[in-house]
């Protein structure tokens, strides 16, 4: 399947979470089984930015690694043998912050699967965040559906 747009209403049929903890807003692209492009919204009206920081807010590292699983959620959920499943998160390697994401933003959300062990039901996957068209963070993502 390829589709070219999903709206936060379709993306609640594949994946399980829900609002605060739902951080994709839509999908802009996806290849099934290959990649997908989301987006996220960053509401300034976030309860995490009246400590994070006061005066100065930033949007919390965890949640834009949180945005990079989600992404990655439905690039996986949406495909037959794992639609239905818990995307459990279990791992994340060589994630790096270059740039700030601040309330207002939308940053775009660029994962693909680079590591799939079909046996155990486990996917790895390579996600880029953008900013204003600038990298602001990669890391890899491991999930296991159960």
């Amino acid at each position: 399947m390829s589709a070219s747009y999903m709206n936060q209403e379709d993306i609640k049929k594949i994946i399980p979470h829900r609002e605060p903890m739902l951080l994709i807003d839509e999908v802009k692209e996806i290849v099934e089984g290959q990649r997908i492009v989301a987006s996220f919204f960053v509401d300034p009206a976030r309860e995490i930015f009246k400590g994070h920081f006061p005066g100065a807010p930033v949007l919390p590292g965890v949640y834009t690694v949180e945005c990079m699983a989600q992404a990655s959620d439905i690039l996986l959920l949406s495909q037959e043998r794992y639609a239905g499943t818990i995307p459990y998160f279990i791992g994340i390697d060589k994630v790096k912050f270059l740039k700030k994401i601040e309330p207002g933003d939308t940053i775009e959300i660029h994962s693909e699967v680079s590591v799939e062990k079909r046996e155990k039901a486990i996917v790895t996957c390579s996600a880029v965040v953008y900013n204003k068209g600038e990298i602001a963070a990669t890391g890899d993502v491991t999930l296991a559906m159960r």
